[in-house]
């Protein structure tokens, strides 16, 4: 990883290829935080993961032994994200963050309100009617994954694609069913 000159990655840029240190190879769920739930969130679950391990961008910061491995998890209130170099890369120790709920509890409850009236809209609402709850929850993803990017901030680095992804997996480890 080259040294920090204040410039930020730009967001549009392609996501490092396979095996590029900066990016995850392997993402997986304490089976302790995942708690069963509808269709959904199962489906969503399974759609993040997929999409982060096929474009993503996730660095170390001050490191550049990945690429990494992360394994997400829910302690009390907090999230925990457990990076290891994947398999094979020889790199550093672990590395394990917590970070607090708090700043995401707001976000996180109107998302789950909008998705509610989202999934019973698609049901019976005008295709206008839908297309303007998506946006709202659109929004909220996106305002999920911008708090998410500030608290990883001197952490780690992720692109914005990669941190909305990571944000539908926090959501979906919070759903309480």
């Amino acid at each position: 990883m080259k040294p920090d000159d204040g410039a930020s990655p730009d967001p549009a840029a392609p996501a490092p290829a396979a095996g590029s240190p900066g990016r995850l190879t392997s993402l997986t769920l304490d089976q302790s935080s995942i708690r069963r739930s509808n269709a959904n969130v199962e489906h969503e679950r399974e759609v993040a993961i997929y999409d982060i391990l096929d474009a993503n961008r996730f660095a170390l910061e001050g490191r550049d032994d990945g690429p990494y491995a992360l394994k997400l998890g829910l302690v009390e209130d907090r999230l925990v994200l457990h990076i290891s170099s994947a398999a094979g890369a020889g790199g550093g120790d672990p590395v394990t963050y917590m970070l607090s709920l708090t700043p995401f509890r707001r976000i996180i409850k109107d998302y789950f309100l909008v998705c509610e009236s989202y999934y019973q809209a698609i049901r019976t609402a005008p295709p206008s009617r839908i297309q303007a709850i998506d946006m709202g929850r659109r929004g909220l993803h996106d305002e999920g994954s911008r708090v998410l990017m500030e608290r990883l901030k001197g952490k780690v680095e992720v692109d914005h694609d990669t941190a909305r992804r990571l944000f539908t997996l926090i959501c979906a480890l919070h759903w309480k069913g």
